[in-house]
C-alpha cells in the first residue's frame, strides 16, 4: 500500500493543479469523452476515429469553451480554431480506445483517490471541492469521468513512450559534468554581510580599531545579537539599510573573498573577520540549499492497518483497532498481530514492518503521530484517509540523502525532457496509422 501523501494524480504533469485549473481543463476536456460519456443528441458525424464518432455538436462545446477562455485575446480564424480543436479530439479519441483496447481502467477507488488529492491541493474538501465546481458550472459527475480518461490516457502515454525511455547513471554523471549541470548542482548559499571599513590611508591605530571594532561585533553576534539590527547599525556596506541581506548566492557566484569561507560554514554560523583591502567583513550563512548535501531525521516504524470493507463499517474497523490497542498495551507481541491482523499488505507479512521512512513520506495524519510518538513507544489509534492505525517508533536517526536526492532529481527532469520530446513523435505516429474520416460540412 502506498500511503504516499504527494503520489501524482496519475496523470503525465505531477504539478498542483489549482481550482482554477481544474476548471479550465474539465471545462475543456469534458466533451473528449465520446462514446464513453453520456449519451448526446444525434445531429452530424464530423468525423470517423477508428470505431469511435465525432459530432457537430461536441466540436462546438469545445469551440465555444476555447472562446469563453480566451476572451479578450486574439484567436485565429474560425477555420484555423476549428481545425486545431478538431485535431486535439482526434488525438484524444485514438489514446482513448487505446486505452480500452489494451484494457486499462481506473477503478472508482483510485479515482476518489485522484479527486481527494486535487481537493486537499485546493485546500478543500471533497465536498467543498464539488460544490465549487458547481458553483462554475461545472458537472462534478463529468468531470470525475473526464479524469478518468485523462488518467487513462497518461497510462497509455507511459506505456508506450515513457517505458522506452532508459536514463542510465551514466547519463545522470554526463548531466552533471556539463556547465548546466555543474550549475543547476551547485550549492546556494544565503548570506548577510557586515563592512567595517577601513579607508586606504589609514594609520596603524586605526587599522587596529576597526579590527577590534570587527572582533566585538563578532563576539556579540555570537552571544545572540541580532544580525540584520547589527548590520544596519554598524555596516558600511551597501547591504547595510537591508539587514547586509546578499540573498541567494550560487557558490560561483559568491565574492571571492568569501568563497572559501562560506561554504565551510553551517547554516546560523557567523564568520571570523575576513580582512580586505576595503576593510573586515563579517557574513552569516543564513540558509542553505541545494548540492550534495542534505540531512534528513529518518524514523524507523511499523504500523498496523485496519480498513473497512464489505462486512466492516467504520465503527467496526475503530472497535477492531481499539482491542489490538489494548491487547498491545497487555504485552502482545506487535509483528504477530500485524501480520494477523493489518489490511497493509505490503507491510503487514512483515510484522507491520515500513522501514526507516523519510518526512513527507507518509499522509499528513500519519506524519504526525509519528513525530508525536516517542521511540519504543506504541502510539493511541489514530485514523487516515487509508483507515485505522497504530504505530510503534524502533528508532531514528540522522541520514545525508543529499546525493541521492539530487541523482534521483536529475533523473526525473532528464526523463521528463525525453518524454516532452518523444511524445509529439509517438502521436504523429499514431494519428498516421489510425483510420480517420473527416467529413466535409454539409
Amino acid at each position: 500500500m502506498n500511503l504516499s501523501a504527494t503520489a501524482s494524480m496519475d496523470t503525465q504533469d505531477g504539478n498542483i493543479m489549482t481550482f482554477k485549473q481544474f476548471i479550465a481543463c474539465a471545462t475543456f476536456a469534458l466533451s473528449a469523452i465520446t462514446a464513453q460519456a453520456a449519451p448526446v443528441l444525434i445531429d452530424r458525424v464530423i468525423a470517423i476515429v477508428d470505431d469511435d464518432v465525432l459530432m457537430e455538436s461536441e466540436l462546438q462545446k469545445r469551440l465555444n469553451t476555447v472562446r469563453v477562455q480566451n476572451r479578450g485575446s486574439e484567436l485565429p480564424s474560425e477555420d484555423v480554431l476549428r481545425e486545431q480543436v478538431l485535431e486535439r479530439m482526434i488525438s484524444e479519441s485514438i489514446q482513448v480506445q487505446m486505452a480500452d483496447r489494451s484494457g486499462i481502467r481506473v477503478t472508482d477507488s483510485q479515482l476518489n483517490d485522484a479527486m481527494l488529492r486535487i481537493a486537499e491541493q485546493n485546500n478543500m474538501s471533497l465536498q467543498q471541492f464539488e460544490q465549487a465546481m458547481k458553483d462554475e458550472g461545472v458537472s462534478f459527475v463529468d468531470a470525475r469521468e473526464q479524469i478518468r480518461n485523462e488518467m487513462r490516457v497518461s497510462r497509455v502515454q507511459q506505456f508506450q513512450v515513457g517505458e522506452r525511455i532508459q536514463i542510465t547513471d551514466q547519463d545522470i554523471d554526463y548531466f552533471l559534468a556539463s556547465d548546466i549541470g555543474r550549475m543547476a548542482s551547485a550549492e546556494e548559499y544565503h548570506l548577510r554581510h557586515i563592512l567595517i571599513e577601513v579607508p586606504s590611508s589609514a594609520s596603524p591605530e586605526a587599522y587596529k580599531a576597526a579590527n577590534d571594532k570587527a572582533d566585538d561585533i563578532v563576539k556579540r553576534l555570537r552571544a545572540g545579537a541580532n544580525f540584520a539590527s547589527t548590520a544596519m547599525a554598524e555596516s558600511s556596506g551597501r547591504t547595510a539599510l537591508n539587514g547586509g541581506d546578499m540573498g541567494w548566492r550560487k557558490e560561483a557566484q559568491l565574492p571571492s573573498l568569501f568563497a572559501d569561507v562560506a561554504p565551510k560554514l553551517a547554516v546560523g554560523e557567523v564568520s571570523d573577520p575576513i580582512s580586505s583591502a576595503s576593510g573586515f567583513h563579517i557574513i552569516k550563512l543564513e540558509e542553505k540549499r541545494g548540492g550534495s548535501t542534505k540531512m534528513i531525521d529518518q524514523t524507523k516504524v511499523r504500523h498496523i492497518l485496519i480498513q473497512t470493507n464489505e462486512v466492516r463499517d467504520d465503527a467496526q474497523a475503530e472497535e477492531l483497532i481499539q482491542q489490538l490497542y489494548e491487547r498491545l498495551q497487555a504485552g502482545e507481541n506487535f509483528a504477530a498481530l500485524a501480520r494477523e491482523f493489518s489490511d497493509d499488505p505490503g507491510s503487514g507479512a512483515s510484522g507491520g514492518d515500513l522501514g526507516w521512512v523519510n518526512p513527507g513520506d507518509m499522509v499528513p495524519a500519519f506524519d504526525a503521530t509519528m513525530e508525536n510518538t516517542a521511540t519504543n513507544e506504541i502510539s493511541a489509534p489514530f485514523k487516515s484517509r487509508f483507515g485505522w492505525h497504530i504505530l510503534e517508533i524502533q528508532g531514528r536517526k540522522k541520514t545525508d540523502v543529499g546525493e541521492e536526492l539530487q541523482r534521483n532529481q536529475i533523473r526525473q527532469m532528464l526523463y521528463a525532457r525525453r518524454f516532452d520530446e518523444e511524445l509529439p513523435i509517438w502521436l504523429r505516429k499514431v494519428r498516421s496509422e489510425a483510420y480517420v474520416d473527416i467529413k466535409e460540412a454539409q
